[in-house]
């Protein structure tokens, strides 16, 4: 198998395995070879595990159980490059590594050239597949790891097992359906182990190994791994392999996919051994080779590469949650960003304004000289306009405060019933509410609630008095209270025209006036945000029940004392 420290120069030679989306430029056969390590290094690595393969883990005639070479050809080629020139440069390259490892092996030539053929088609037919099935190589995701899992190593080797399957039946007569599987399930699993680790290996992985407790905590995992390896499949009594199952997953989910490959690998050479020696679980199954090489290569193939899956979700899982916390972390910098615009706006406005109304009362009392009665009426109109964007600057600094934790709530038990009393009382005053009938209602006794007095009066201020703007002249306007489980739900009933389901998602959204920037009704659409973030400063919540042509309820429930 390669070297950490081969790969390593292959990652240090080649660009870093492709992530979301990202796709290997187009490389010139030219850029190859001006960094040979890389390539040389890999060519020499496949000729050894084309040999190693060919003298040891023949266990099913002359078929290897476990192909490897190929795996790690299709991986380095994959995170190489691309590019006609490219691909012939180094496909040439990876031919005469599988074919000097053939005759080195030892095999004749007829058989050495059919069999260096079929690996040949197998390793262009996975680089294929991979680049239109799987394009964007990265195993850090579900979607992308079963669609590379599939198409390269289950689909690719398909062909290459039916020419080979037939050149032996036809070469030394064996038989066509354990050629056929024996070097298919063989090649699948060097394709879907062997692949993936190189794809995954990158700089990080060697640079997370300085942290020694990072390389201690791996260390630990492989050594468990391989006594677990060694009694499982050098024990010739007891089928223990699902013992690795447990491992592989503690594997994956602290190494992810990179580890969880490298963990399969040494599965593999274990179970490789263990045929050859003729030891092991396996050889309760049958006294036939080929038997006990098919249950190996099914037992490693369905019950442990899934695990690859596994680590690809935590991967995936780890990538969406680090987005979320760039995103989360944006959008607070935003928001603090925002929240100190409004309180210096507010800061701004409140000083002039305050000059302005004074003129104007100044100005309407004929202090300033004399005034007809139209100045009066401009002066009076002038000092109404100054005081809206007063309270405005106020909502502001409010809405600031309490969307950057600066308000300050005393919370303590509140008679809730008083404090309805009196918004009842502030709202009858006001020249809208005078066709109006409002009335307050409270259903049992103990309405008392924990919260800040002067809080919740402002919210429900807030709330009766924009029930009092939409329910139309000669409408009522309910504010009721009663005990909900373990709190106190106050609703402030009106009989306006309601609200569809859309805008009830946008309510509570500042400065949304849901469409009615235009309409007489005045506003600034500030209100409802601010009671939102008052209200839940108090540790309660708020809401709204409504249905077009039928009014609306908005409702706060506050813990009960």
């Amino acid at each position: 198998m390669p070297t950490a420290r081969a790969l390593g120069a292959i990652d240090l030679d080649l660009k870093e395995a492709p992530v979301s989306g990202a796709r290997p430029a187009a490389t010139t056969a030219a850029s190859l070879f001006a960094q040979p390590l890389a390539p040389m290094l890999t060519v020499l690595a496949v000729a050894l595990l084309v040999i190693l393969a060919i003298t040891t883990a023949r266990t099913a005639g002359m078929v290897a159980m476990v192909w490897a070479a190929n795996g790690l050809a299709v991986g380095v080629w994959l995170r190489s490059g691309r590019g006609v020139s490219f691909d012939l440069s180094f496909g040439g390259l990876i031919a005469l590594g599988i074919v000097a490892g053939q005759f080195l092996a030892g095999n004749p030539p007829t058989l050495a050239l059919g069999f260096s053929l079929a690996n040949m088609i197998e390793i262009v037919t996975a680089v294929a597949l991979a680049r239109r099935f799987a394009p964007t190589l990265n195993l850090a995701t579900v979607s992308g790891a079963w669609r590379f899992l599939f198409f390269v190593a289950v689909l690719a080797p398909i062909v290459a097992s039916l020419m080979v399957a037939t050149m032996l039946l036809g070469v030394t007569g064996e038989s066509f359906l354990v050629s056929f599987r024996t070097w298919w399930l063989g090649h699948t699993l060097g394709l879907a182990v062997v692949a993936p680790f190189v794809l995954a290996f990158e700089r990080r992985q060697i640079a997370a190994l300085l942290n020694p407790l990072r390389a201690a905590e791996t260390v630990g995992l492989f050594a468990l791994l391989i006594l677990l390896c060694l009694a499982v499949f050098f024990s010739r009594t007891l089928p223990l392999i699902f013992a690795l199952v447990p491992v592989l997953i503690v594997i994956a989910a602290r190494l992810r996919v990179i580890g969880v490959t490298a963990a399969l690998i040494v599965v593999s050479v274990a179970a490789v051994a263990a045929l050859a020696l003729g030891v092991g679980p396996s050889q309760l199954v049958s006294a036939d080779n080929a038997e006990r090489t098919l249950v190996v290569q099914v037992a490693i193939l369905f019950g442990f590469l899934p695990i690859v899956l596994i680590a690809s979700l935590l991967e995936e899982r780890d990538r969406l949650s680090a987005r979320a916390r760039a995103g989360q972390a944006r959008a607070e910098r935003a928001s603090a960003a925002k929240s100190r615009l409004l309180a210096n706006v507010a800061h701004e406005i409140k000083s002039p304004i305050g000059g302005v109304i004074g003129i104007g009362e100044l100005w309407a009392s004929g202090k300033l000289g004399p005034v007809t009665e139209t100045q009066i009426e401009m002066a009076q109109m002038l000092v109404k306009t100054a005081r809206q964007v007063e309270a405005l600057a106020h909502d502001l600094l409010d809405v600031a405060r309490a969307e950057s934790g600066a308000v300050k709530v005393e919370l303590r038990p509140t008679d809730v019933r008083g404090i309805l009393e009196d918004v009842r009382n502030a709202t009858l005053l006001r020249p809208e509410a005078q066709s109006l009938i409002i009335s307050v209602v409270c259903e049992g006794d103990g309405l008392v609630a924990i919260a800040d007095s002067q809080r919740l009066a402002q919210v429900v201020d807030n709330l009766a008095t924009n029930a009092v703007k939409y329910a139309g002249g000669g409408g009522t306007v309910v504010l009721r209270a009663r005990r909900v489980y373990d709190g106190v739900r106050i609703e402030v009933v009106d009989r306006g025209p309601g609200l569809s389901a859309d805008k009830q998602a946008q309510l509570f959204e500042p400065f949304n006036r849901l469409g009615l920037e235009r309409s007489a009704v005045e506003g600034h659409g500030i209100g409802l945000a601010l009671a939102k973030g008052l209200i839940e400063l108090q540790g309660g919540s708020i809401g709204v029940e409504s249905e077009l042509g039928h009014g609306a309820t908005f409702w706060v429930e506050l813990p009960a004392a």
